[in-house]
C-alpha cells in the first residue's frame, strides 16, 4: 500500500534533474538522492545548485541557514539500485531519448520498492511508453518539469492507461508540496499541453520564416508585443536548443503524431548550430 511520500531519488544530475532534486530539497520535508554514473557529474550538479542558493541568499530569497539545510539534504550516488531501494518516488530526468528512459525503467521494476511512485521528467514520451517494463505500471506516471525547474512554476503530471487514481494523486500532493503548481492529464497524449501549443507555434514561425513572409526577429517582436509572450519563438528555441527540439519534432513524427521537422531547422541542425549553447542558431550569441 502506498505511503507518504518521505525520500525522493531523481536518476539523471543533468540540468532538470540537479534541479527537480534541488527543489525537493528546499521543501524543507523530503530526503533526496540524486543518481548520475557519469564521473564528474554529480560534482557538477552540486556546484551549480550551490551557486543557486547563494544567488537567492544574496538577493534576500532565503537565509544562510535555508540555502545549507537544503543543500545537506541531497546525497550524491552512483549506484542506482542502491538509491532505488529506499526512495518513496523516483523521478527519471536522464536525456530525451527513448532507449535511455527505457534501460532506467526496467532498472526501476528490478530495484525499486513495489510500492514506490516511478515518474518520467519526459517533455514527450508517454508514460505508457515506458511503465509496463516496472512490472506495476499502475505507479508510473509522467511528472514534466519545465526549465528552469527553481523558477518555473508548472508540473505537468500525466495519468497513463493503466496509471493509478492513487499514483496521480500521491504526485500531484508532493508537486504542491515542493511549492509547483501541477496540471493533471487526465488521458496521454503526444506532447502534452505545453509542447503541443509550443509545437504548433514554432512549427507556424517556421513556415513563415521559411516563407519569406517575415525575419526571424520581427516574427519573434510580433509574437511578443502581439501575444504578450515573454520571448518569441525563435528566441525560446535557440534558449531550449535546436537538437532537442528537432529530435522530439522527429519522435513526433515518428509516432504518426504530426508532419516532419521543418527544413529550416533541419539544416540549423546538421550544420551544429544548435542555439545559444553553440553560439550560434536563428540568432547569433556572444560564447
Amino acid at each position: 500500500m502506498m505511503g507518504e511520500i518521505q525520500s525522493v531519488t531523481v536518476v539523471g544530475a543533468g540540468t532538470m534533474g540537479s534541479q527537480i532534486a534541488l527543489q525537493s530539497a528546499l521543501a524543507g520535508r523530503y530526503q533526496v538522492t540524486l543518481v548520475d554514473a557519469v564521473p564528474g557529474q554529480l560534482q557538477r550538479a552540486r556546484a551549480n545548485n550551490t551557486k543557486l542558493v547563494d544567488r537567492a541568499v544574496e538577493k534576500g530569497r532565503m537565509t544562510r541557514e535555508q540555502a545549507d539545510a537544503a543543500l545537506s539534504r541531497i546525497k550524491d550516488s552512483a549506484n542506482l539500485e542502491q538509491a532505488a531501494k529506499t526512495a518513496d518516488l523516483v523521478i527519471e530526468a536522464v536525456i530525451e531519448d527513448f532507449d535511455t528512459k527505457s534501460k532506467v525503467f526496467s532498472e526501476l521494476g528490478m530495484h525499486a520498492d513495489e510500492d514506490a511512485i516511478i515518474a518520467s521528467n519526459s517533455s514527450t514520451i508517454a508514460i505508457s511508453r515506458l511503465a509496463d517494463l516496472t512490472g506495476n505500471p499502475a505507479r508510473c506516471c509522467n511528472m514534466h518539469f519545465f526549465h528552469p525547474v527553481t523558477v518555473m512554476q508548472l508540473c505537468e503530471v500525466v495519468k497513463g492507461p493503466k496509471t493509478s487514481d492513487t499514483t496521480i494523486q500521491a504526485a500531484t500532493t508532493f508537486v504542491k508540496n515542493i511549492d509547483r503548481t501541477p496540471v493533471v492529464l487526465k488521458k496521454e497524449i503526444w506532447g502534452f499541453i505545453v509542447n503541443r501549443i509550443l509545437f504548433a507555434a514554432s512549427e507556424e514561425a517556421m513556415h513563415l520564416l521559411e516563407g519569406g513572409h517575415a525575419s526571424a526577429e520581427d516574427i519573434d517582436i510580433a509574437v511578443q508585443k502581439g501575444l504578450n509572450w515573454p520571448m518569441g519563438p525563435f528566441h525560446l528555441l535557440d534558449f531550449s536548443g535546436l537538437d532537442i527540439f528537432y529530435g522530439a519534432m522527429k519522435d513526433r513524427h515518428r509516432q504518426g503524431e504530426g508532419a516532419d521537422a521543418p527544413e529550416v531547422l533541419r539544416k540549423l541542425v546538421e550544420d551544429g548550430n544548435l542555439g545559444r549553447k553553440t553560439g550560434k542558431g536563428f540568432f547569433e550569441y556572444e560564447k
